[in-house]
Parts: C-alpha cells; structure tokens; sequence
C-alpha cells in the first residue's frame, strides 16, 4: 500500500449506507466461480450499458472502459469519510493484484456530477491509483449508470446548498465487458480478501 493510499485510508471513518438490498436479488454463483466467490453471491441482473464522460472530457461508453475484468464504485469526490476509504481500499487491491501479475483496473463513477467536474475527478483518481478512472456526465447519465447497477444515492439537502452530502449504497462491483457483474464486495471486506477473490475470478474466466 502506498503512503498516500495509506495515509487517506488512516484519516477517514465511516460507515456505509444502503447495500445489504442487494443481496437478495443476486444468484448463485456458477459453478466455474463458485470455489472462488465461497460464500458471496454473484450473477443476477446488475450492470449493464452506459454513457458517460471521462475525467479527461471525452464521452465513453461502458464498452470502452470495460475492456476485461474491472472493479466499479459509485462514489463522490466531496464525500467526507465513506468514499476516500472504500475507494482507497480498492485502490490498495489493484496495488496487491499489480504485485502477483494481475492488472485490474477501477473505476470511480460519481453520483454527484453537478460538483464531480472531470478535473476534479482526474486529480482524485490519479491520486489513489493510476489505473483508477473517474466519469462524470449529465444529471440522466448518471442515474441511468446507477439504475443499471442498482446503485442507490439521494442528495441530502442542508443549510448550505453548495456543501451537501450525499447517501448512496457503497458496494464495490467486479465487473465483466458486456454488463456482465462476476461479485461484488461490501465494505467490511479488508483490501488482501478483495485482491485474492479478484486474482481467483479473473484465473478462472481466464482459463
């Protein structure tokens, strides 16, 4: 892990919010993955096609982010405590994958774009992990990313209309090309468990 990574892992608490209504909507694992998904389930109707723009401008589908096994949060940059340790978490597991051969990149795709600009998104991307990219895009864009992945998020209005929070479920997706989700990850889960379940899923379709 590195100091930055470690550094924004050890100032922020938290607990996340929404999630746990996902797990009864989800399959059984297959049998090709079931020796390394274990317990957790995977399948059932979660991802599917996006539109939305990157952190450097451009507009991208999720065709062309999605090229090979790929993990996805729904977070925003403004967020206090939740999103910077759940997206450092998922940055230290590219990191470990790195290290035994496996390169998985992450996406960070922001439920707050009116704020999450692609610059702003670059720097905070950048700053976790290189081959970590954020999108942004429109007000429908998003919410059509998010309805795809039943990723749920309401702003929270509060005195200040510039300083508002956002709820929003906080399960990290291991995603497919073709909207095809192979398990997700609560947040309970240490960043080690995440990169050994990963590197087992991604041998495994690759086989």
């Amino acid at each position: 892990m590195s100091g930055k990574i470690a550094a924004i892992a050890a100032g922020v608490v938290g607990l996340g919010v929404g999630g746990a209504f996902l797990a009864a909507t989800l399959l059984a694992p297959s049998n090709a993955l079931a020796e390394c998904i274990g317990s957790s389930v995977a399948g059932g109707d979660i991802g599917g096609p996006f539109t939305l723009v990157s952190e450097t401008g451009e507009t991208v589908t999720d065709a062309d982010v999605i090229t090979g096994p790929t993990l996805v949060y729904f977070g925003y940059t403004f967020c206090p405590d939740i999103c910077p340790m759940d997206t450092a978490r998922m940055a230290e597991a590219m990191e470990i994958l790195e290290e035994d051969g496996h390169v998985v990149p992450g996406l960070f795709i922001t439920i707050d774009p009116t704020r999450d600009t692609p610059e702003y998104l670059e720097e905070f991307t950048y700053y976790m992990h290189p081959n970590m990219t954020g999108l942004t895009g429109t007000e429908e864009q998003v919410a059509d990313a998010a309805r795809e992945y039943r990723a749920f998020y309401r702003k929270v209005d509060g005195d200040d209309p510039d300083f508002y929070l956002m709820d929003h479920s906080t399960l990290t997706y291991l995603m497919n090309p073709g909207g095809e989700m192979l398990t997700f990850f609560r947040r309970d889960l240490p960043p080690e468990a995440v990169a050994e379940q990963v590197a087992c899923i991604v041998d495994a379709v690759a086989a």
